[in-house]
């Protein structure tokens, strides 16, 4: 017995309604989801899941899923879920404590500078807790625990003001219309 293409027909109020979404979705930047109601929107002009596949540059087996998924749960199907993701490394007690050591400062906890790194922080993370983190996740680590990361400025500590002045208004204007030989 042939496989029939699975074909969602839709009425011209839920086909107008898909529109609006799609546009809606793709200026607030939601790209994955407006692809899905594409997907969508195309099925219902009777295109197959593998020429849809093609016109969106996407693998069939996801074609098929975002059909089967509005064919059975509707519009909010094709909406993005919380993606499952690997489970957190740090428990929520554990967060709290790495939070007080922070709060304390990297001198209180045995470091002879006073501003944390983010390498500092991951070295705390695996003497703490045993957990191996890359400094570019503790940065991560840090914003979803409200901590901001700065970035220093580097000026000189004993700088003059009336030089800096004088340099920036006269001397490099100089330096910079001498033409190079």
């Amino acid at each position: 017995m042939p496989i029939t293409p699975r074909l969602i027909k839709l009425h011209y109020k839920t086909r107008e309604k898909l529109l609006v979404l799609k546009k809606e979705a793709e200026q607030s930047g939601e790209y994955r989801v407006a692809k899905r109601i594409h997907a969508v929107l195309l099925n219902h002009q009777e295109n197959t899941s593998s020429q849809i596949a093609k016109l969106l540059h996407a693998p069939r087996s996801c074609a098929c899923e975002w059909l089967k998924n509005y064919d059975q749960h509707g519009y909010e199907a094709l909406l993005e879920g919380q993606r499952s993701g690997r489970n957190a490394s740090l428990s929520e007690k554990q967060l709290i404590q790495l939070g007080d050591i922070i709060d304390s400062g990297p001198i209180a906890y045995g470091y002879t500078t006073a501003i944390w790194t983010s390498i500092m922080i991951r070295d705390v993370v695996q003497m703490e807790f045993s957990v191996s983190y890359h400094p570019g996740h503790v940065r991560k680590l840090l914003h979803k625990m409200n901590f901001s990361v700065q970035k220093p400025k580097r000026i000189l500590a004993r700088a003059n003001e009336e030089n800096k002045q004088k340099w920036r208004r006269y001397i490099y204007p100089n330096i910079k219309k001498k033409p190079v030989a």
